[in-house]
């Protein structure tokens, strides 16, 4: 079964860098079944993809989003990593990873969320 654990810092300063890291227990990250992503909930709004990185490493990015963010992965740990540079208060949101069943494309469970708020 897999299972997705997100972890960071749950307080930001505006214009810092924002990092998140999704630890993956029960497949490696490698496995060509799955595409691996960041999904954000800000208040009493709807779910927001950010970005996705492949079983090979490639990346694919919210074009809303895509001159801030940054998702890595590091293989040795199996566990996969989002950066969101120049954070404003509307970053302000509840932090999702998720796998994507490869071929489907259909989102499996998500971590339990991790609450980043924006403030000085």
């Amino acid at each position: 079964q897999v299972q997705l654990q997100e972890s960071g810092p749950g307080l930001v300063e505006p214009s810092q860098t924002l990092s998140l890291t999704c630890s993956v227990s029960g497949t490696s990250i490698k496995s060509s079944l799955y595409y691996w992503s960041w999904i954000r909930q800000a208040p009493g709004k709807g779910l927001e993809w950010m970005g996705t990185i492949s079983y090979t490493g490639s990346t694919y990015y919210n074009p809303s989003l895509r001159s801030r963010t940054s998702i890595s992965r590091d293989t040795s740990i199996n566990t996969f990593s989002l950066e969101v540079n120049a954070v404003t208060p509307e970053d302000t949101a509840v932090y999702y990873c998720a796998p994507l069943h490869r071929a489907s494309l259909q989102p499996g469970p998500f971590g339990q969320g991790t609450q980043v708020t924006v403030s000085s």
